[in-house]
Formats: C-alpha cells, sequence, structure tokens
C-alpha cells in the first residue's frame, strides 16, 4: 500500500533543505526570515545544555539577521545563533523538524511526522492498523459504475 503521507512529508522536507541550502549558498533576501520549530530531545540534535533546561521538547529558532556558520547536510544542519548575547552552535537534525515559516511572504510548513520520536511512529501504525480495519465493501466505491461507455 502506498503511503501517501511519507512520500508527501519527504518532499515537504526537501523544501525546507533546498530553503536552508539557498540561504547557506545566497544568505537572505530583504526581510527574509526563517522560524524553525524542532524537537530539542532528538538524539541526533546537539544543543547546548542550558538552552534544553530551557526548551526540554521543542524550541523555535530564527533565522533572520545574527546567524553564522550555516552548513547543510544530508540529514541535518549546522547553524550558530546568538540567545540573550550569547552565541552558540547547534546542530539540528531535519527529522527533528516540526514546522518552518517565513512571516515575511506568508509562508509556512507543518510536518506530520517526526522518524526520532518512535511514539508517534508507532501511534501512526496502531492507527492504520485500526483503519484497516474499519473498512468494509460498504465503505468502498466501486468506480466501475462511473466509467463512460
Amino acid at each position: 500500500m502506498t503511503d501517501y503521507q511519507k512520500i508527501l512529508n519527504n518532499n515537504l522536507l526537501n523544501v525546507c533543505i533546498d530553503i536552508l541550502k539557498n540561504i547557506e549558498k545566497n544568505g537572505l533576501d530583504g526581510n527574509n526570515h526563517l522560524y524553525i520549530t524542532f524537537k530539542t530531545n532528538n538524539s541526533k540534535n546537539i544543543v547546548p545544555n542550558w538552552l534544553l533546561q530551557k526548551y526540554p521538547k521543542e524550541m523555535t529558532i530564527v533565522i533572520q539577521h545574527e546567524y553564522y556558520h550555516l552548513i547543510v547536510n544530508k540529514n541535518d544542519f549546522n547553524i550558530g545563533l546568538s540567545f540573550n548575547n550569547k552565541k552558540s552552535e547547534l546542530k539540528i537534525s531535519f527529522d527533528s523538524i516540526t514546522s518552518i515559516a517565513d512571516p515575511s511572504v506568508n509562508f509556512g510548513l507543518n510536518y506530520q511526522f517526526n522518524k526520532s520520536d518512535k511514539g508517534i511512529v508507532k501511534k501512526k501504525k496502531k492507527d492504520q492498523k485500526n483503519k484497516k480495519k474499519e473498512y468494509n465493501a460498504s465503505n468502498v466505491i466501486n468506480f466501475s459504475n462511473f466509467k463512460k461507455n
């Protein structure tokens, strides 16, 4: 069975990666700025302990005026940001990202998956099993009834 949500999410994630690669190469244009929300408790992320204490589950970073060392890799990106005038380096795994937005152009994407959160993945699999059980002949549309002869 085709997992359309997985295909959609992979493509949406590629949009995020392409945006970050463009910023890495060309910087930000005009008033553009990016909000990226991610799960801080993803084991693949590297976040300073003092930030983890403040944001143990999720945080949003803003890429705008003060960012440095943006490096986009295959599975993650590295960025330096300033938090209350304290420079910090972060490594953020793409599979920990839950949303990305640029309010200056009214753009945003929310991701409905998180590979690193096994609880969510298991729940989805369980929900899919339950959905399969719900299907019966009365729920199926026979498209041959709509064919033009």
